[in-house]
């Protein structure tokens, strides 16, 4: 499958996710930058897929990645960012969004399973009390040591 047919906007997203959910699969959902891709993302990736049927992965777009990680971020632009991670075999759909938070596309899309890894605590995950209400888990998943954007962008530099 060409890997661009995986990148939605989210009035797809929300119509793709509604016909999975009607045949009784279970939806994932996470967010991030994913600038880099590294080691560390792909095991957080395949341990939130494992969760249920559909991986869902928000991206944040170039203007909020700069807005939260600041001048120079992000090092990858949100096409190519969106692109990497529609290639991987383990993510069904990826959606970009804009705002601060991913609120507004979780309530949308409104997925059975929400992912954060481990350095989230439940009370700053944003949507969780959203996706609790309407009956689905929020989950957080361990990360690998050592990996990181920042890490490797601070590598680069020396």
């Amino acid at each position: 499958m060409n890997t661009k047919f995986k990148i939605k906007d989210r009035l797809e997203a929300e119509e793709i996710v509604s016909g999975w959910k009607n045949n009784g699969d279970e939806v994932v959902f996470t967010n991030g930058c994913f600038d880099i891709l590294h080691l560390g993302h792909i095991d957080y990736l395949e341990k939130a897929k494992d969760l249920g049927q559909h991986l869902v992965v928000a991206v944040n777009t170039d203007e909020s990645v700069q807005k939260l990680k600041g001048e120079g971020r992000p090092v990858n632009d949100e096409y190519a960012r969106s692109r990497i991670l529609a290639a991987l075999n383990f993510v069904d759909l990826v959606v970009l969004f804009g705002e601060d938070t991913p609120l507004e596309l979780i309530e949308l899309i409104m997925p059975d399973i929400l992912v954060k890894g481990k350095d989230y605590k439940m009370s700053n995950i944003v949507g969780a009390d959203v996706v609790i209400e309407h009956g689905g888990k929020v989950e957080t998943i361990e990360l690998v040591n050592g990996y990181s954007t920042t890490g490797i962008i601070e590598k680069l530099k020396m």
